[in-house]
């Protein structure tokens, strides 16, 4: 199943489908009360640092999930086993794209993220709902972990392993969030942005493909992706998703993770 879905079909499937906002910003306040000024009918709110994350720690600012935690967050926002499930942000992408990792991570078959978000829904004139939800309770069930991950300890041994940060703090010119600058040895950078198009939405599979080979990031290659916290890893994913190449992993400690030992190696430039 192609892991996008446009506002068009959205609104054409809305009675068949589970939606899930995942209203985020890095440093930003919470989504809530932008959901509750508006959002999709029948949609439910996800706070990505409750419901999306563990506490931070060893394993970064944004670790995740314990699988019951994640289950019952799901649950509470009303996804079923048999029911699509689409995820939608106001960050191009960026929020959503943990929602879909995790989901199809812990065994979910059917989940699409809405190009171009928040903005796409009503910029195709689609119906806007405000104040609170009170989603029915659904009945998933969170299987284990699926979808390759690879750990603190396998960082240094991916074939590509492609750092999804601003190019800034890629090189560490500059780092406004976490304590040490620079990136993991070895680290080839493309940064979350040039995922997208002008819009906020992904580019399509040809560019996303040519974008990705320039690193070796190709179908066969071992790759992992990571951010500064796990987080916006999750859109390269998607956009080598698009592209076809299959396999790529998520390394959830990311950036934030990594700099908690001080004994590990760190490159700039």
């Amino acid at each position: 199943m192609h892991p996008l879905i446009t506002a068009a079909e959205l609104r054409e499937t809305l009675d068949r489908v589970a939606v899930l906002d995942v209203r985020y910003r890095l440093g930003g306040p919470p989504g809530r009360a932008a959901f509750e000024a508006g959002h999709v009918p029948g949609a439910a709110y996800v706070d990505l640092d409750h419901d999306l994350a563990a506490p931070p720690g060893d394993g970064g600012r944004h670790p995740l999930p314990d699988r019951a935690a994640f289950e019952a967050a799901m649950s509470a926002a009303g996804v079923r086993d048999d029911r699509p499930v689409v995820v939608l942000d106001d960050w191009s992408g960026h929020a959503a794209a943990r929602a879909w990792w995790l989901l199809r991570h812990h065994g979910h078959h059917d989940v699409r993220v809405l190009d171009g978000g928040w903005s796409a829904w009503t910029a195709a004139g689609g119906e806007v709902e405000t104040g609170p939800a009170e989603p029915s309770p659904g009945d998933f069930t969170a299987g284990p972990g699926v979808l390759p991950v690879v750990g603190v300890d396998g960082v240094l041994d991916v074939g590509v392993l492609v750092d999804a940060r601003a190019p800034e703090r890629y090189r560490g010119e500059t780092e406004p969030v976490d304590p040490v600058a620079g990136h993991v040895p070895g680290a080839v950078n493309v940064p979350t942005a040039r995922n997208l198009t002008d819009d906020g939405r992904l580019r399509d599979a040809a560019a996303l493909r040519e974008l990705y080979a320039s690193v070796g990031a190709v179908t066969g290659a071992d790759v992992a992706v990571y951010c500064g916290s796990g987080v916006t890893a999750c859109l390269d994913l998607l956009a080598l998703e698009v592209a076809g190449v299959e396999g790529a992993a998520l390394y959830p400690g990311s950036w934030s993770g990594w700099v908690t030992d001080p004994e590990r190696p760190v490159e700039t430039g």
